[in-house]
Order: structure tokens, then C-alpha cells, then sequence
């Protein structure tokens, strides 16, 4: 369920309890940023089952009741033998040993390997007792192994080892009672299998945000309906859907909302009853007269502010409905997907309680000349790695309604407020919006 979440304490109040922003309709980036992840809360956790654990973030340590490996075991396929009986061993002079045992792995044969004596030994079997190390099989004449033929009487050693060598030791990676994974870890496949290897099949990660999804506009219809005079196809609540699962999080899809307050109200209404942490609408936010969301938002709830400067994506409106912290991105698909990757993904992953919130970033070198308006500028890019460094070539008109300027870009090349040109040669950030193998 949700909670009702002030927007921030950190920030001065005014007297009816709106918190008070430099400018509350034209922020900076870093500035609504900074707001936005000083109101977000860290969602409470749950418990969920080891195969249902990737990607999500412990909320409380893991301590280890199990050592691993939990026996002495062989690290190769070979002799085990005690190391002072093959000290003089060569290839000129081997050392001969009376084979006693055969050991496979999965087994716990009652073995004792005495003076002169030797026991056949698979990678990952239990050392016997008595033995002290390991000869690999190809520092022996027994040069290949078929585990169906008769296990010699006698085996000759080509080589001395030292007490330990090829075993591994009991704990030597975790040691029962130690701590295996902090609190706050992100689960990746090796944190699983660690996990399995320690019989963990349940583990307590803070909750996967749900976030509410809503278009707005009469112009919309759905993705499989014939398009029609001033109509367009409803493709933002599909990409910001794919956002927020790549953001680790569930979405949740409210529909389309008419251009009337009345038809917003109650498809948020219907978020409020699903119990979504966080709401995300697209379009009316801006200063037009069907732009209704903010009407609502308004009586409904609280703005903190409405307008950052970025491009794309200077209509941005943040706030609360009924308690429900809420974005109101843009209408024009690009700005949507680029406001929700500066502000709605941090919001997002913190919720989940990751501590990494923002997309890597690298400085690249400009294969042109780029123009902006003077506020913090997005330009996608694709970036490229030459040698040790990166360079970045625009893919195209950055008009806010190209999304496919968006599909043949992996970054978007960062133009800090104030600047209204940079020139080809010079170096900027980028923030990488994914790694393909020629970028990494």
C-alpha cells in the first residue's frame, strides 16, 4: 500500500505546509533533482524466493550457516598422497605409490591414506585421511582417465608437491557464521548462486516500487486502432512501462484519460485504489487549455514545481496526489522519455532502495558542432570508443516528437545551462544510456 508522503522536509515550509523552492515554475536540473530525491522515501521490504531475487536489493545482511567449501576437496583430478612421500619425485626419478582407493566425487569413502600409499581422486571429492595434497593426473603415467577400467595396483609420481597443493580447504571461501552479502547489495546471478550454495532459499530485498501509468489526450487511441484524422497511436505508456521495468520496478497501466478533469481524477482515482507507490502521467502539464492534469494536481494534491529548464522536457510537473508522490511528464514522446530518465528512474531505484541512482556517465570528444538554447541541453548521441577515449556523433533533428533520433542513440551528450554552442573537438559528458559491446 501507499503512504502519504510529504514532499520533503528538507526544504523551507510556508505556512500552508507547501514547501518553498527558489523558483517553484523553472528549476534547474540539478536543482528539481535534489528536491525530488530529498522527498523519496526507501520502500519497506519483503520476502521474496531465491529465483524471484535478481536484481533486487537486500534490505538486511546475510550471514552464512554453512562453510564453503564445506569439506576438504580436490581442486583436480589426480593422486591424493601425503606430500613427504613424492618430495624426491621427478620425471627422472618417480616416485611409485600403492593405490588404495578411488575416489569420485559425491562420495564419502572411509579412506586412509598411510606411507607410500596413494588414492585416486576426481575434481571436487573429499580428501581422504592421511593426505596432505594432490598430483594432478598428468604428472602421473596414468596419463588419460577412463573411470571404467581397473584402478591400478601401483601409480608412479612425476613430480614433488607441497603440503596443500590442489586441495581446497574447508571455509577457504566462507567461513560459517561470517557475513556473506551487506544489506543494500544488488543481487546479480553471482550473489544467487552464492546464495543457493548456502541452501538460502528465501531472502528479505526491499519492495519493487509500483508505478501508475496515464495518457492524457483526446488525440489518443490505442496502439491497434486504425489511425484516423488528428488522431495518434498511444505509444507513451508503452515506453514509459518499459522504463519503469527497466528501472526495476512494476508498472501499473491506468489507460487513457480524456481532456477533461473529471475523466483525470478518476483514472487516478484508480491508481490510488491498486495501491501504487508512485503516479506518471504524460502530457497536460503545460499552459494550454486542455492541459488538465495540472488543474487537478493542484486541487488534489500539492505542486512542488512545474517547469525545469531542460531540453527536452521544460514542462515537468512534480508533486503529490492524495499522498502518492507524482510526475507529470511532458506530451511529446522524447521529452517524456528523457524527463523520466533524469528524474522518474532515481526516484524509482531509490525507492527500491538501490544506492546507485543515475546512469553511468564518460566524457566524450564532439564529432560536431551542436547548438542549444541555453538551458541544460540532451542531445542524443551515439558514442562511440576510439582507443582509451570516446567520441559522440548526434543521430539526427533532436525535435522532441523524433523517437527514432531515441532508438539509433545509446547516450545522450550532456550541454550544461548557459552554454549556446559547443564546437566539434571539445569534450563533454555523456550520460550512457546503455553499453553495447562497441561502447565498452
Amino acid at each position: 500500500m501507499h503512504r502519504n508522503w510529504s514532499l520533503t522536509a528538507d526544504w523551507p515550509v510556508a505556512e500552508k505546509g507547501v514547501p518553498i523552492l527558489p523558483d517553484q515554475e523553472y528549476l534547474t536540473v540539478a536543482q528539481a533533482l535534489n528536491y525530488i530525491l530529498a522527498s523519496t522515501p526507501v520502500l519497506d521490504s519483503e520476502t521474496v524466493s531465491l529465483p524471484e531475487a535478481r536484481g533486487r536489493v537486500l534490505s538486511s545482511s546475510v550471514v552464512a550457516q554453512d562453510s564453503l567449501p564445506p569439506f576438504a576437496n580436490s581442486a583436480m583430478d589426480g593422486y591424493a598422497v601425503r606430500a613427504d612421500d613424492v618430495d624426491r619425485a621427478s620425471r627422472a626419478n618417480p616416485t611409485t605409490l600403492q593405490v588404495i582407493a578411488d575416489i569420485s566425487a559425491g562420495t564419502a569413502l572411509e579412506t586412509t591414506v598411510g606411507p607410500g600409499t596413494a588414492a585416486r581422486i576426481t575434481t571436487g571429492a573429499p580428501i581422504p585421511v592421511g593426505a596432505d595434497a594432490v598430483v594432478p593426473v598428468e604428472e602421473t603415467n596414468e596419463s588419460w582417465r577412463d573411470r571404467a577400467r581397473p584402478l591400478a595396483t601401483k601409480i608412479q609420481i612425476y613430480r614433488s608437491v607441497p603440503p596443500g597443493a590442489y586441495i581446497r580447504e574447508t571455509g577457504e571461501d566462507i567461513v560459517a557464521g561470517s557475513q556473506v552479502l551487506r544489506s543494500q547489495r544488488v543481487l546479480r546471478p553471482q550473489e544467487i548462486g552464492v546464495l543457493a550454495s548456502l541452501g538460502v532459499t528465501q531472502v528479505e530485498v526491499n519492495r519493487r516500487p509500483r508505478a501508475g501509468i496515464l495518457a492524457t489526450g483526446d488525440e489518443l487511441v490505442s496502439i491497434d486502432a486504425p489511425l484516423t484524422a488528428g488522431k495518434i497511436r498511444n505509444s507513451n505508456s508503452y515506453a514509459l512501462a518499459a522504463q519503469v521495468e527497466a528501472a526495476g520496478a512494476i508498472p501499473v497501466h491506468l489507460g487513457v484519460a480524456r481532456d477533461v478533469a473529471e475523466d483525470v481524477r478518476a483514472k487516478l482515482a484508480r491508481g490510488v485504489e491498486l495501491g501504487v507507490d508512485l503516479l506518471i502521467s504524460s502530457a497536460g502539464v503545460s499552459v494550454g487549455a486542455y492541459d488538465v492534469v495540472k488543474a487537478v494536481l493542484e486541487q488534489n494534491g500539492q505542486i512542488a514545481f512545474w517547469k525545469v529548464r531542460m531540453r527536452p522536457g521544460k514542462p515537468l510537473a512534480y508533486g503529490t496526489y492524495q499522498g502518492i508522490p507524482y510526475f507529470g511528464l511532458p506530451g511529446n514522446p522524447v521529452s517524456a522519455l528523457v524527463s523520466f530518465e533524469r528524474f522518474t528512474r532515481p526516484t524509482l531505484r531509490k525507492m527500491g532502495g538501490h544506492q546507485e541512482l543515475e546512469r553511468p556517465r564518460v566524457t566524450v570528444t564532439l564529432q560536431e558542432t551542436i547548438d542549444s538554447d541555453g538551458r541544460e541541453s540532451y542531445i542524443r548521441a551515439q558514442v562511440k570508443r576510439e582507443g582509451a577515449s570516446y567520441t559522440a556523433t548526434t543521430t539526427g533533428e533532436q525535435g522532441s516528437h523524433m523517437l527514432t533520433s531515441l532508438v539509433k542513440a545509446n547516450g545522450l551528450i550532456v550541454i550544461p545551462e548557459g552554454v549556446q554552442q559547443v564546437e566539434a573537438g571539445e569534450r563533454l559528458e555523456a550520460v550512457m544510456l546503455d553499453w553495447p559491446e562497441t561502447v565498452f
